[in-house]
């Protein structure tokens, strides 16, 4: 049996691990280092090209529960991090080498893993195949990949405001109303005084952005604006732009504020919420912080920051089964960031994901649908029946995760934690 990975990095490196321990011959490719890209420094399989930070690492938070999940299937992601740890607080923090060494000399020794070194510009023929090019997926392969599934459905830009979970939000400093009260009262409307929207302007205008890269270049446009960069232009552009405040009336003093934030439901339940407009190149940390001087916002909590950049992504929820193969030809799989996942975890675990279907489709046994209660499964869940109008790449969340009511936050993510990691437990016995 024989499987062809397109890619080396996080996910690519978990799906061949997955494979090639269970007996499978593995031809993975990596381009780099003889092909480079604008942010790899090295030759290194599952190089972290950003933070060398896995996210928190506190029990019961959602990214430790993501971690224990991938523990649980054996990852070798988990493996090296766990080995290649140094102190990072409340986070699990990695030496960055270390950490993509380890896993390029255990693929490299590995029997059943054969490593080509070269650029792919067309997609193999070979079948079973599983694509895990990352977001930086472009050139002649994205030309195949535009060939392989529609132009329309391969994107180049990634756009997107912050998001918050509704129950962090004081929602005694905000209320609920459409403009001119057309239609329903959808959303929620985050109003500040001039004194407030003072202290937000000068925050934002002197925020500390995240440089642009060479391969960002020329990705604004007009319609799109970094929300910094609309501030810049004036000091009330904001006003007359996304804060606009005019047409809302706040109940609380009959009275249309100076300016007002909107934020729109994420989700049908409404646990989450992005703020309308704010699409951003602060970083992260300044996200936080500026925002958190709207009063509604004061205790924020912040499941996905804005971003802009050039981020190559499908749209899984019209291509993909939950299986992470391709509905069009089930013999393809997608995994990492591709698929519309954000996040250095969340890439690894859709490479297990993919790896374990693989090999059960070699077996002629039935893909593994993870269930929703898990926070895999609930990642997989999203990309794959998420709007397809307005699908964004998500990390995990608790948002996207069914919900346990009637407790305390921190009750309810321990119920929530140790329900999915049971649930996991019974898939790994039954399959």
């Amino acid at each position: 049996m024989r499987v062809t990975i397109i890619g080396g990095g996080l996910a690519g490196v978990e799906s061949a691990y997955y494979l090639a321990n269970k007996g499978v011959e593995v031809i993975l490719y990596e381009m780099r280092p003889y092909t480079p890209t604008e942010v790899h420094k090295t030759g290194y399989l599952a190089e972290l090209v950003c933070s060398n930070s896995l996210k928190s690492d506190v029990p019961y938070d959602a990214s430790w529960l993501l971690k224990e999940e991938m523990r649980l299937l054996n990852s070798i992601v988990m493996e090296s991090a766990r080995k290649n740890a140094i102190p990072g607080g409340k986070s699990l923090v990695v030496d960055r080498d270390g950490f993509s060494v380890y896993i390029t000399e255990k693929l490299l020794t590995h029997k059943n893993v054969y490593i080509v070194r070269e650029e792919c510009k067309d997609i193999p023929k070979d079948r079973p195949i599983i694509i895990a090019t990352g977001p930086l997926t472009g050139g002649d392969f994205a030309e195949s990949l535009k060939k392989l599934l529609g132009e329309e459905f391969l994107y180049f830009y990634d756009a997107t405001s912050p998001i918050v979970t509704r129950e962090s939000i004081d929602e005694n400093e905000c209320f609920w109303a459409s403009r001119y009260n057309y239609g329903g009262a959808d959303y929620l409307n985050c109003p500040m005084d001039e004194d407030t929207y003072e202290k937000f302007y000068q925050a934002l205008v002197s925020a500390e952005i995240v440089p642009l890269q060479n391969f960002e270049k020329g990705v604004f446009y007009e319609a799109c604006l970094p929300i910094e960069e609309i501030a810049k232009r004036d000091r009330d552009a904001l006003r007359f732009g996304p804060f606009k405040p005019k047409g809302l009336i706040d109940p609380r003093t009959g009275k249309m504020p100076y300016a007002v934030l909107q934020l729109r439901r994420e989700d049908k339940e409404g646990r989450l919420l992005s703020l309308v407009g704010c699409q951003t190149k602060l970083r992260w940390k300044e996200q936080e912080r500026v925002f958190r001087l709207i009063p509604a916002l004061r205790s924020a909590e912040f499941v996905r920051f804005g971003v802009m950049h050039r981020n190559t992504f499908i749209n899984s929820p019209i291509l993909l089964s939950p299986s992470l193969a391709l509905k069009s030809d089930p013999k393809v799989f997608f995994a990492g960031q591709i698929t519309g996942v954000e996040g250095y975890l969340e890439s690894s675990a859709t490479g297990i994901v993919a790896g374990i279907n693989v090999y059960r489709l070699l077996n002629g046994e039935e893909p593994i649908v993870f269930p929703e209660e898990t926070a895999i499964g609930s990642l997989i869940k999203y990309i794959t029946t998420h709007s397809p109008e307005d699908f964004q790449p998500m990390g995990i969340n608790y948002g996207i995760m069914p919900e346990v009511k009637h407790m305390s936050r921190k009750e309810k993510r321990r119920i929530i934690a140790e329900r999915a990691l049971e649930s996991l437990r019974r898939v790994i016995d039954e399959s």
